[in-house]
């Protein structure tokens, strides 16, 4: 098979599936222009596999914005430094049942069932690829370069969208607004003060910036965290020419066992929403104590560079510029670095969302709802917003209800309110269905007296038959 050949048969199971029918939704009118319906914020994979929900639905009055260039999508191109995903490559994503839409029919289009056979993760330049294919085959509406600064509730069920369209300030009127942000837009990457209070910005960076590994070239770097992602830049670094990457992990021995992958089987993250704020919230506590180590493939690419170097129970206790280095005391040792790369993920909270600053006091936290027991409570989560079954935002007050209504956050900030759905691969199967019936329903309902008027007062005569008048019924009657 060929891309052209698998082209068509989408085409031909998106016809049989009635693919962009004729849109239901009623539409609604404003002096300032034309008002979306549904404006999704993020054109990586979440973003284009809402809209592909919602063109599903019928729901067509649409737009995706992406303050990226296009193709430059979420992190794949950018700061992701893996050779391949960490998820396992069976699991099916954002083709939403569509076999054709699948990454292994795209994948085997171009080199076979054999060379699916032969790939054990998905490499992470292709997974880009297959997201340019995918945005393009379905025909997605999705402006690039446009930047959400704020949202601005005008009435309920009403948004002025301040957006900044390749430097220039303009406005979008929506709806629904969809938060598809990624990993990051519930929230903030964390740099601990201990380092970005002591040390000039050229010394250090963020494992989620772009890194100049030109200017790094035969130097000697430093990686705090003991996650994937810490080995991930290790290896990268390594393969770019820097002489030594020296890893640092406060726990005494590595990570080993990867909650996610009893979750992908076990049914956890497609019904972790159905369970109480008790089990959610300790659920995650749990997660979030074992984090995700590095796959054993990544671990072995890093550990094989002769210039790699692992220190366990080696917490940073304090940071300081000495010269034109960093340097590290940690309880086993003082040490000098070049440059230091910060691998210590990040904060949710949504007052750390500038677009959220005019509504973010309205925002339900974690810690309004449930008071976790003692020995697990943990501010970082009580932060978190609790969002509905569908991923609104919910108001802790009667002042904030209309602002927010038709918010939604599909981000990482939905982890313990919806789990993993939408901040993993894995999850997207059972959280895009979830968010696009919660979006289309209460659609619905914000026109529910116009949309059963219509129905009650329907007359259209649909059964054309007649019988003749004067033929007389002769049947026998029993």
């Amino acid at each position: 098979m060929s891309l052209e050949t698998l082209n068509k048969r989408v085409q031909s199971d998106l016809a049989y599936l009635n693919y962009r029918g004729p849109n239901w939704v009623r539409p609604k009118t404003h002096a300032e222009g034309h008002v979306f319906d549904v404006v999704i914020v993020g054109g990586g994979q979440s973003g284009l596999g809402i809209a592909f929900g919602l063109l599903r639905e019928r729901v067509s009055n649409i737009l995706v914005i992406d303050e990226n260039k296009e193709g430059l999508e979420g992190p794949w191109e950018t700061y992701a430094r893996m050779v391949t995903l960490r998820t396992p490559k069976h699991l099916t994503s954002i083709d939403l049942g569509v076999p054709s839409l699948t990454f292994r029919s795209w994948w085997e289009a171009q080199f076979g069932v054999e060379g699916w056979e032969k790939i054990d993760k998905i490499p992470r330049g292709d997974w880009m690829d297959y997201l340019r294919w995918y945005r393009q085959t379905l025909q997605l509406p999705v402006q690039n370069e446009v930047k959400l600064t704020l949202i601005e509730p005008l009435e309920k069920g009403l948004h002025r969208l301040h957006i900044k369209k390749k430097g220039a300030s303009s406005s979008l009127l929506a709806r629904k607004v969809i938060l598809a942000t990624g990993i990051q837009g519930g929230g903030e990457w964390h740099v601990p003060p201990m380092i970005s209070d002591n040390l000039p910005s050229h010394l250090y960076a963020h494992t989620s910036s772009l890194i100049d590994f030109d200017s790094l070239e035969g130097k000697k770097i430093a990686i705090l965290g003991g996650g994937a992602s810490a080995f991930d830049n290790a290896h990268y670094a390594l393969s770019q020419g820097i002489a030594e990457a020296h890893v640092f992990v406060r726990r005494k021995k590595m990570q080993r066992i990867n909650p996610i992958r009893q979750m992908e089987v076990s049914g956890m993250i497609e019904h972790f929403p159905a369970l109480s704020d008790k089990d959610k919230y300790a659920g995650i506590a749990h997660f979030f104590q074992h984090n995700q180590p590095p796959t054993n493939d990544t671990f072995n690419r890093a550990s094989s560079w002769s210039g790699f170097h692992l220190h366990l129970s080696s917490p940073w206790v304090k940071v300081t510029e000495k010269g034109k280095q960093a340097e590290i005391i940690t309880p086993k040792g003082t040490y000098l670095f070049d440059f230091l790369f910060i691998s210590t993920g990040l904060l949710t909270d949504p007052k750390l969302r500038p677009e959220l600053r005019l509504i973010q006091k309205h925002i339900t936290r974690w810690k309004d709802r449930y008071a976790a027991p003692a020995e697990i409570a943990a501010p970082t989560l009580d932060a978190h917003p609790y969002l509905s079954p569908g991923f609104a935002f919910i108001s802790r007050d009667k002042e904030g209800e209309p602002l927010l209504h038709g918010i939604y956050s599909f981000n990482y900030a939905a982890l313990i309110s919806c789990g993993l759905s939408a901040s993993a691969l894995s999850g997207m199967r059972y959280g895009i269905p979830r968010i696009v019936t919660a979006i289309t329903d209460e659609l619905f309902l914000d026109d529910k007296d116009a949309n059963l008027k219509d129905f009650y007062e329907y007359d259209v005569e649909e059964f054309t038959g007649e019988w003749p008048v004067n033929q007389e019924d002769t049947s026998e009657v029993i």
